[in-house]
């Protein structure tokens, strides 16, 4: 079988967490679109008050059942894995039913008040926290959530998911300069605790399909950098909605060949498969 990047699709979500389209719906667009591995990766349970309906249920049996019913009936034609976005602050450990997870920081927690402050809400929350958390300072809660992040890859997940998402709001350099010294620092920190052997680096074009930023994650510094530690990439569409399982493939290719990239990862039943950008690959 003749496969690109665009045959691979395993950060997306549901109605069962924060998405728009059922499994159901997820899948059969993924295949229509040309996926061969489909994956679910739901956002892991938190307690956050503000994570309510928007995460997996505590128990995820439901999600669980749905997946694996799905792979039953694409059995053949379209390779179904059962994965999680792990959320940082989920007191669930990873579970060991699934296939892969993806390691992400959604939330940063305040010990002095009990607050949990989401990062990539809106950005009336994200100066809520900048203010109550870091004394107004954005280059500090920039230096905080890449401490978490660092914290994460430690934990090494087979996806290390949207690295820099505290860029998220922040189009045009609204609230703070990305190309600060203490922002980059902090970032090259965090994916200097990634294990190229054990994690891949996403590149993610989700933020782009709902609006909010114009390029994929992460910056093109971490790439180059993620590159000379000999990491490997995965291209990913963080989708929320049916039609957005393979959003922005080709934008997500350009950004990794800019940083000397010259093929992706597609994530699979039987581990990572390298695929090259400008030419097919042979399964």
């Amino acid at each position: 079988m003749n496969l690109t990047p665009e045959c691979c699709s395993v950060h997306t979500h549901s109605v069962l967490c924060d998405g728009k389209g059922t499994l159901a719906e997820m899948a059969a667009a993924a295949y229509a679109a040309g996926v061969r591995f489909f994956g679910a990766s739901g956002h892991s349970h938190t307690e956050i008050p503000h994570d309510a309906g928007n995460v997996l249920p505590t128990d995820p049996a439901e999600y669980r059942k749905q997946v694996l019913r799905l792979r039953t009936e694409y059995a053949g034609r379209m390779e179904v894995l059962l994965g999680i976005e792990q959320d940082s602050r989920s007191a669930q450990p990873v579970p060991d039913w699934a296939d892969y997870w993806i390691g992400s920081v959604h939330n940063l927690y305040d010990p002095k008040t009990g607050k949990y402050h989401g990062i990539d809400w809106d950005r009336e929350r994200l100066i809520a926290c900048r203010d109550q958390m870091f004394g107004g300072d954005m280059l500090a809660l920039t230096e905080g959530y890449y401490r978490d992040v660092a914290a994460m890859a430690d934990r090494r997940p087979a996806i290390l998911g949207h690295i820099d998402l505290v860029t998220k709001l922040n189009r045009g350099n609204a609230l703070f300069d990305e190309d600060d010294p203490r922002c980059r620092t902090a970032a090259l920190e965090a994916l200097h605790h990634t294990d190229p052997d054990a994690t891949l680096l996403e590149v993610n074009t989700g933020a782009i399909s709902r609006g909010y930023r114009d390029t994929p994650y992460p910056a093109v510094f971490l790439l180059r950098e993620w590159r000379g530690m000999g990491g490997q990439i995965i291209l990913t569409a963080d989708a929320h909605s049916p039609e957005t399982v393979v959003y922005g493939y080709g934008q997500a290719a350009e950004l990794a060949r800019a940083a000397g990239f010259r093929e992706c990862v597609l994530l699979t039943g039987r581990g990572w498969k390298p695929c090259a950008f400008r030419f097919e690959c042979q399964l």
